[in-house]
């Protein structure tokens, strides 16, 4: 009997710990036995489908709400911490600029959105913003950009981490503001960055793409302010 059941598993892709889980079941009746057998593989193939979607997401590291410090961050009154937290701004199409110095938790709970929402099913991308640009001139130049860019577009939620840490040449500023625009009021963004509006010129040089860019970030997006001194410095073994 066991084996005709590993047999069957395998032949339905059900996976190897089915087979075992099976003998775990208590029931009384043959269709309460079936409806457990059948809500064990959905929640394997849940966390399956989790799984895969935060590795393909390519989180630099994997980062959650617990223990994060929200004493740090300063809410503009057009969105509160619970829409944050459940990602309801997504559905909207809506942005979040998370502005604030080094080390004061920015990424952190960037990553944690995008960990969130893989949890809840929605496909999500997380780049370094340089090297997001970096990929983009390598795939235009081995002309594969098209294709590249539709792995974005298949994403509810891209994440553009460290925005404006360094500066950008003409090519790479004219792809990513490519991206900004197929995302505009089709995709949510995540911005984290410790540049002031006015100053992203000196990042994208050129001053009317850069207004343009700011335009299309800033019409469905809220501004998070992040303040207090560096979590990084705070925890460091060397004084300095």
């Amino acid at each position: 009997m066991k084996e005709q059941i590993v047999k069957y598993c395998r032949e339905l892709r059900l996976g190897s710990r089915m087979s075992e889980e099976y003998q775990q079941i208590e029931a009384e009746t043959h269709e309460e036995f079936l409806l457990k057998l059948l809500a064990i593989e959905v929640g394997h193939r849940e966390v399956a489908r989790t799984n895969r979607l935060i590795k393909n997401a390519n989180f630099d590291i994997i980062k959650t709400y617990e223990n994060y410090d929200f004493t740090r961050v300063s809410l503009p009154a057009s969105i509160n911490l619970t829409t944050i937290q459940t990602g309801s701004f997504i559905e909207a199409k809506q942005n979040l600029i998370l502005y604030g110095p080094s080390g004061v938790g920015k990424t952190h709970l960037a990553t944690a959105i995008g960990v969130e929402q893989c949890h809840q099913g929605k496909i999500v991308k997380f780049y370094r913003t340089a090297a997001l640009v970096n990929e983009l001139i390598e795939a235009k130049q081995e002309g594969r950009l098209a294709k590249f860019l539709k792995t974005i577009e298949k994403a509810d939620l891209l994440i553009c981490d460290e925005w404006g840490f360094l500066p950008l040449s003409q090519e790479g500023a004219q792809l990513l503001f490519q991206v900004v625009s197929a995302c505009y009021e089709r995709k949510s963004l995540i911005l984290t960055t410790n540049l002031e509006f006015s100053k992203w010129s000196t990042i994208f040089y050129d001053e009317k793409l850069t207004a343009a860019l700011i335009d299309r970030l800033v019409h469905h997006s809220h501004l998070i302010a992040f303040q207090g001194p560096s979590y990084r410095y705070q925890h460091s073994s060397i004084n300095l």
